[in-house]
């Protein structure tokens, strides 16, 4: 059975600790409860929650609100030096990054301290410290919102780019994903493992920990990340707001005759990507705060709540950050965070 409250309260729901609330809400632990609550909801549109990091709130919900916390590991199948490991929606996903690294599981290391579910995980295919979702998906199990039919996608079938999937746009409101299965690298049976240690800093800091472990890795990505970014539970965000952007390498070449520090990384002949943390800095805007909102005075690619922000003056920072940086630039930067509006 389901309980459905109403008028219910989200700010313990959403990371940026944004005041708003529900028309309704149920949360659902089992496949059994998503069905109902679905069943139950099925002449309205409703609006599915994860973690609450991937969001803000700009006002109240007037939609049914679903909490998919369905929880559950498991390993379905071993083959040679990889391993397929199922993982249900409602798990956390830095917990299940460190849960690899603790099983000698290789491929998500570089992913640590993201915040979030799983189950939200392959709708932005998320990615940190050059690894991506799509590196080590290898299908997801999703549920039909209105006929609550269970189906199979594998990796061809999600369209990912970056922060990009088939659930943004052709699935969009159609489907909630109720597991991810990821193809790992069983690190006790293979004999050689591609660690990825070539973005950022993770490079220095691994010297600072000693070997190239699953450990050290791990560590280095959350030292690093934990130096730049704010703890959620301490000062509202949502992590990186903004997507970094991918430009024509003929614009970068232009740009960085004129911005000489500007720094890069490679797409393909044509495109490079550039860092919008990097771009929001220069404009001089890291620690530039309006009331509570802000850009957070560590890492430019983060908007803060410093307690009683509304969602309406986050966004309004946003559109400050991306006006200042296309007058500077001439880029535009787009947001990474779902803006519910």
């Amino acid at each position: 059975m389901i309980t459905v409250q109403r008028h219910f309260p989200l700010k313990e729901y959403n990371t940026f600790g944004i005041s708003a609330f529900a028309k309704a809400y149920t949360a659902t632990t089992t496949l059994q409860q998503l069905k109902e609550a679905l069943s139950y909801f099925k002449d309205e549109c409703v609006f599915l929650l994860g973690g609450g990091s991937n969001m803000l709130l700009t006002k109240d919900i007037d939609k049914p609100v679903i909490h998919v916390l369905l929880k559950g590991i498991k390993v379905v199948e071993k083959q040679a030096n990889s391993l397929y490991l199922k993982v249900m929606a409602g798990e956390n996903w830095h917990q299940l990054v460190m849960y690899c690294v603790a099983n000698n599981l290789g491929g998500m290391e570089n992913m640590a301290l993201i915040p979030g579910n799983v189950g939200t995980a392959p709708i932005q295919n998320i990615g940190a410290y050059g690894v991506e979702l799509k590196d080590i998906f290898h299908s997801c199990e999703v549920m039909h919102i209105k006929t609550q039919e269970v189906k199979v996608l594998h990796l061809a079938d999600c369209d990912f780019g970056y922060r990009e999937s088939i659930f943004k746009n052709d699935f969009l409101g159609q489907y909630v994903i109720t597991s991810v299965t990821f193809k790992l690298t069983d690190l006790t049976l293979a004999t050689q493992y591609d660690f990825k240690t070539g973005y950022g800093d993770i490079k220095a800091e691994l010297e600072k920990l000693g070997a190239t472990t699953l450990e050290n890795v791990a560590q280095a990505v959350i030292n690093i990340r934990q130096s730049k970014l704010p703890d959620p539970a301490v000062l509202g965000n949502s992590g990186s707001f903004f997507k970094n952007p991918i430009i024509a390498r003929d614009t970068y070449d232009i740009l960085v005759s004129k911005f000489p520090d500007m720094p890069h990384y490679p797409i393909n002949n044509q495109q490079v990507k550039v860092p919008a943390g990097w771009l929001i800095d220069q404009c001089g805007l890291k620690g530039f705060r309006k009331g509570d909102a802000a850009v957070h005075e560590r890492q430019a690619l983060v908007l803060v709540n410093h307690g009683n922000a509304s969602g309406d003056e986050v966004l309004a920072m946003a559109t400050h950050v991306q006006k200042t940086v296309m007058e500077r630039f001439g880029i535009q930067i787009e947001t990474e965070v779902n803006v519910i509006s």
